[in-house]
């Protein structure tokens, strides 16, 4: 390793962390820089009043392999940190959709045959708008809205309520009216139309650092790679030679033949200012708008369970409810998600866990005042993706400095998965530009 090209990594999260291990096995020496104390970036535990929690819940699919090889690669297991069920669409008492586990297009076919709480109406609407998209190759036309997409193939109101909207904001974090159709009919295909198990939900059984952050961290430094945490990066420097950091505890002597900036992006652009090389991409990254999820724990006795796992929230303020307590962690915690922007924000704290455990008695009956509650709010949780946006790339104009996250450049929206392939394609990258 000692003449191994050496390459700065900035930012621990899904994105740098990736980057830095395929970095790693194509020969390159890494030094990872991360202003957190807990690795992960906006996929991590936190300490919220004296309680380690997830920052928001993620749900992967069986569509996600590149984040299951990078975990497999640190010595994750995926099958034993992810629970594995068919695609479930479940909102207690009113409707449910589970997909099969046949090759597509039939996975749906017969998820919708046997489906509850669907009129055939609604089951044929579902056939013509995904029979429509595969006649295009999933290619829509024109920067359409998802709103937009699901009038024109004529979705009936509850259908897209239960339906289509949910996976939608759950998948762009964008509300329908705003999302580009084009990058939710992207999901859809990878999701639906790949293999049997591409839809399956991976739910984690631990927290979010544990399931690939941590283990990724651990395995570089056996690797013998350096990786500072609680270290933030003020400054990166161009010299004769390469580039030097400044970080919390002042100029570093090391120098670096390249500098991946893997940081969250409001970040990024502020670590860019002083390279005016650079300007096309913090344009862009300054032209991004941005979209909250808050999470919501309530805390019951022990032994209280949802339905399953996860189960979705109709008519009121929440989304969906995932019990903890089946994943792997305390029993009777209740995690409440709500994503993207909408009327909740305009609410207390105090007063939306109260709605919000009114909104859980009518999944669970006879349910007691919650014993405690906490909200971590990520207000700028992930880019709000609409149609026709501009995303930088993960090489920028100036030679030697690359940017990594799930905002560059991709047909998908800002997920784990496009934080994990953003990674590796900036690995790629950067190898290419060692080659000259």
């Amino acid at each position: 390793m000692s003449h191994a090209i050496p390459i700065a990594v900035i930012g621990a999260g899904y994105a740098g962390l990736s980057c830095a291990v395929e970095l790693v096995g194509r020969g390159f020496a890494v030094s990872v820089f991360e202003s957190s104390r807990i690795p992960g970036g906006r996929a991590r535990v936190v300490a919220v009043g004296g309680l380690a929690l997830d920052n928001g819940q993620h749900v992967l699919l069986g569509a996600y392999r590149e984040t299951l090889r990078m975990m497999r690669r640190v010595g994750a297991n995926p099958e034993r940190l992810l629970l594995r069920r068919p695609l479930n669409l479940c909102y207690p008492n009113e409707f449910e959709l589970t997909a099969a586990r046949v090759r597509p297009p039939f996975n749906l076919i017969l998820g919708l045959l046997r489906a509850r709480g669907v009129s055939w109406m609604e089951r044929r609407a579902v056939v013509r708008l995904m029979s429509a998209l595969r006649r295009t190759g999933f290619a829509v036309a024109g920067d359409q809205t998802v709103a937009s997409l699901l009038g024109e193939a004529g979705q009936p109101p509850r259908l897209c309520q239960l339906l289509w909207e949910p996976l939608c904001v759950s998948a762009l974090n964008t509300p329908p009216e705003q999302a580009s159709a084009q990058v939710f009919a992207n999901v859809l295909k990878d999701a639906l139309f790949d293999d049997g198990t591409s839809s399956d939900m991976l739910l984690p059984r631990t927290d979010l650092t544990r399931l690939f952050p941590q283990p990724a961290v651990e395995w570089l430094q056996r690797q013998g790679h350096t990786v500072w945490l609680g270290e933030p990066v003020r400054r990166i420097v161009q010299g004769k030679s390469g580039f030097t950091i400044e970080s919390g505890r002042g100029p570093l002597p090391e120098r670096y033949a390249g500098v991946v900036i893997a940081t969250a992006p409001y970040h990024a652009a502020t670590l860019l200012e002083e390279l005016p090389e650079t300007f096309a991409q913090k344009s862009q990254i300054s032209a991004l708008d941005w979209e909250p999820i808050y999470t919501v724990y309530l805390a019951y006795p022990e032994g209280t369970r949802l339905p399953a796992p996860m189960v979705g929230m109709t008519g009121g303020f929440g989304q969906w409810a995932f019990d903890r307590g089946q994943l792997g962690g305390p029993s009777g915690l209740l995690a409440v998600v709500i994503s993207a922007s909408g009327r909740h924000q305009a609410i207390q704290r105090d007063d939306l866990s109260q709605v919000l455990h009114s909104e859980l008695c009518g999944i669970v009956a006879g349910l007691p005042p919650p014993r405690w509650t906490q909200m971590i709010a990520e207000k700028r949780a992930t880019f709000s993706c609409r149609p026709g946006l501009q995303r930088p790339s993960v090489q920028t104009d100036m030679d030697g400095i690359f940017l990594c996250g799930d905002y560059t450049q991709s047909p998908y929206p800002a997920t784990l998965e496009s934080a994990v392939r953003s990674g590796v394609a900036c690995a790629l990258a950067v190898e290419a530009a060692s080659r000259g």
